[in-house]
């Protein structure tokens, strides 16, 4: 079955299939690490989260993007992912 691309102003975004959400939520990190495996559930979070392969539109790098629905949620990533 084919991904729907969704496109922001500032990205070009696969969602993950394994996204419980289908929801591009407010507090955003992009991950420059396009083959890094990001397991969401391991990171504990309070509030709902989501995954999608991405490209910048900025300057074209590819990458993932990490959405969370909670601020603190999206620093508790930021300080536990470590890159491969």
């Amino acid at each position: 079955m084919a991904t729907e691309t969704i496109h922001t102003l500032e990205y070009m975004l696969y969602p993950s299939p394994r996204n419980e959400h289908r929801i591009i939520f407010e507090h955003q990190s992009f991950v420059p690490h396009m083959y890094t495996l990001i397991h969401l559930p391991d990171y504990g979070f309070r509030g709902k989260a989501t995954l999608f392969s991405a490209q910048r539109k900025s300057d074209g790098k590819q990458g993932q993007l990490v959405t969370c629905e909670l601020a603190e949620d999206l620093v508790r990533f930021e300080r536990l992912f470590e890159p491969d």
